[in-house]
């Protein structure tokens, strides 16, 4: 890991005249709290917990709210300026605005966070496009093996393309019955139920599947390139 890691490029949308505006600046205080963290192994209990039995993963305690959590950048983007590209190893690559991902089969599904601040909050009730409609449609090649979601702010993450290609894996555009704000991602973000919740990426952009891992912005300040709550997986061995 960088002593100095880069800071996102702040990209703008991928079409003419759909530009999303930044608001704020990188937090390099909270940036490097959590960097601290992923050295001390912060709330790290040294125990693993099976989620056909333990619906809560250890270290976690629960939380009836939804806590804001970000890098500071909070982008403008917006149904009218709102695009996704899924490019990379893909049979048929897509590019979407609003009006064509609400075209689409909406599916529902209800399924816990996990945040690997140590909350957890059960019961949330999502809609949106599942991972799996979006696979249909662009035909993972065969050398196709993960996944990075790109966001508005500049913010990466990666994933193995089988946990993305999974039961509750969603492009959510509401919550609780309401279109997903702002500050939470909205109008689209990523759902990756079993996994700690930083690799459900906020105000999606870009989904590039690759034959190669590459790490996003936190697994390469640290944190754990799985993120099996379960498993305690916060940090980096």
């Amino acid at each position: 890991m960088s002593d100095t890691p880069p800071k996102p490029d702040m990209t703008t949308g991928s079409e003419p005249g759909r530009e999303v505006e930044q608001e704020g600046a990188v937090r390099d205080k909270l940036v490097a709290t959590k960097e601290q963290w992923a050295r001390d192994g912060r709330a790290l209990t040294g125990h693993a917990a099976d989620p056909a039995r333990d619906r809560l993963p250890p270290g976690q305690r629960l939380v009836t709210d939804w806590p804001v959590l970000d890098l500071g950048i909070t982008p403008k983007v917006t149904t009218a300026n709102w695009t996704l590209a899924v490019d990379g190893l893909v049979e048929n690559p897509l590019s979407w605005t609003w009006e064509d991902f609400q075209a689409q089969p909406q599916e529902s599904f209800v399924s816990d966070i996990h945040c690997v601040t140590t909350w957890s909050r059960y019961d949330n009730r999502w809609e949106g496009v599942s991972a799996r409609r979006l696979l249909e449609l662009t035909r993972p090649k065969p050398e196709a093996r993960f996944v990075v979601f790109h966001s508005f702010d500049g913010y990466t993450t990666n994933v193995a393309l089988s946990d993305f290609d999974d039961d509750g894996v969603l492009l959510a555009t509401t919550w609780e019955g309401q279109p997903i704000g702002r500050d939470h991602g909205g109008p689209v973000r990523i759902v990756l139920p079993k996994l700690y919740f930083w690799k459900s990426a906020k105000w999606v952009k870009r989904i590039e599947l690759l034959a190669g891992d590459r790490k996003g912005y936190w697994e390469v300040r640290g944190y754990n390139n799985h993120a099996d709550p379960w498993l305690e997986e916060r940090y980096s061995d």
